[in-house]
């Protein structure tokens, strides 16, 4: 009996990860900016704060709780059109969703800062305890009023941009699952309990999604959404080959 608890705990002992140190492999430099939320002059502040020659990349949730959401997406849409890369967040989605099904999804948008976003573009006069009729006429008024190409382009966003071992995503990626098979729930959604988990493949994540006091790097994750609509700071990582910088708002 004795042997048996001891050949138990040394297997206890071997199931227990290695501590995530992996180095980090871009291919290039890269700048991520985290969750923007309709905060243009943030974001004006912290493009003028990226470094030379680097790939510029959002994380997504561009829009709502903030009021200068048609701002934010028109100037991400520019960028975007010259090279740089937008993922699309799970804010993004619930836009979508009230275009496609307004009577269905527009009160849990509106309820999640999507009234912020519709007051961007001057759509006024509605609320999440609106009628069927009300929420249909806003959407679309919205679809009548978005910039041309603007619907597709959000629609046509990916849910996860890498190079090299460095991936960044919107939310979360299952550690267990490689990074060409994670489901498109957690990509947007995220999940605490997965990210509590290191990856044993040494590929590290960027994402935004879940507000942190400050940015960090947990287990291989780099966490950069710093609640900017809320606390007025933006988080940008800039990744080089082994380095990871963090650039916010005000510095």
């Amino acid at each position: 009996m004795k042997f048996i608890k001891k050949l138990y705990a040394a297997r206890q002992r071997r199931a227990v990860p290695e501590p995530f140190s992996a180095m980090l492999e871009p291919l290039e430099s890269i700048f991520i900016i985290g969750d923007i939320h309709g905060c243009a002059d943030l974001l004006k502040q912290i493009l003028r704060k990226r470094p030379d020659g680097t790939r510029l990349i959002f994380v997504g949730d561009l829009i709502d709780r903030g009021h200068q959401s048609a701002e934010v997406l028109s100037i991400v849409k520019k960028l975007c059109d010259q090279g740089a890369i937008c993922l699309m967040g799970n804010h993004e989605k619930m836009m979508l969703d009230f275009l496609e099904r307004p009577t269905e999804k527009g009160s849990r948008w509106l309820r999640h800062g999507g009234l912020q976003t519709l007051q961007s573009y001057n759509v006024r006069g509605i609320n999440e305890r609106s009628s069927d009729q009300e929420l249909l006429a806003a959407r679309d008024v919205l679809r009548r009023v978005l910039p041309d190409g603007m619907e597709r382009w959000i629609r046509d966003l990916p849910l996860q941009w890498s190079s090299g071992n460095v991936h960044v995503v919107h939310a979360a990626a299952d550690p267990k699952a490689p990074m060409g098979q994670q489901l498109a729930k957690v990509l947007l959604w995220g999940s605490r309990q997965i990210m509590a988990c290191p990856r044993l493949d040494c590929q590290w994540v960027v994402h935004g999604h879940t507000i942190v006091e400050k940015a960090n790097i947990i287990n291989g994750c780099v966490a950069i959404d710093t609640g900017a609509y809320a606390t007025n700071l933006l988080t940008g990582a800039y990744i080089s080959f082994g380095k990871v910088t963090f650039i916010e708002t005000g510095d």
